[in-house]
């Protein structure tokens, strides 16, 4: 799977437009350029904001993702590391997840 969805348990408001559910696709190694993968794996939150945006649809900012609810921000940071396995190792952990 290349893309996963979630819905959010706090919307985000961006001016009068109101998101409640993103997609994060699976990110290419440029996507991941300037950041740790072992921080991204250890859910650093600044490793966070800068990928997240590179990866969601749709596109959120920076100032989004630092104005997400802790809750989706772990869903999220969950989702992106799993893209980081394997793929027999990313199916062992969706179906753990799910």
């Amino acid at each position: 799977m290349t893309e996963k969805t979630m819905t959010l348990d706090v919307p985000i408001q961006r001016g009068d437009q109101t998101i409640n559910s993103i997609a994060l696709r699976k990110p290419t190694a440029g996507d991941l350029r300037g950041v740790s993968i072992s921080d991204v794996l250890q859910m650093q939150v600044t490793a966070l904001v800068k990928v997240l945006p590179r990866i969601s649809i749709p596109t959120l900012t920076e100032a989004d993702v630092n104005k997400m609810d802790l809750a989706d921000l772990t869903e999220a940071a969950g989702k992106l590391a799993s893209f980081l396995l394997k793929k027999a190792d990313r199916e062992q952990f969706d179906s753990a997840t799910a």
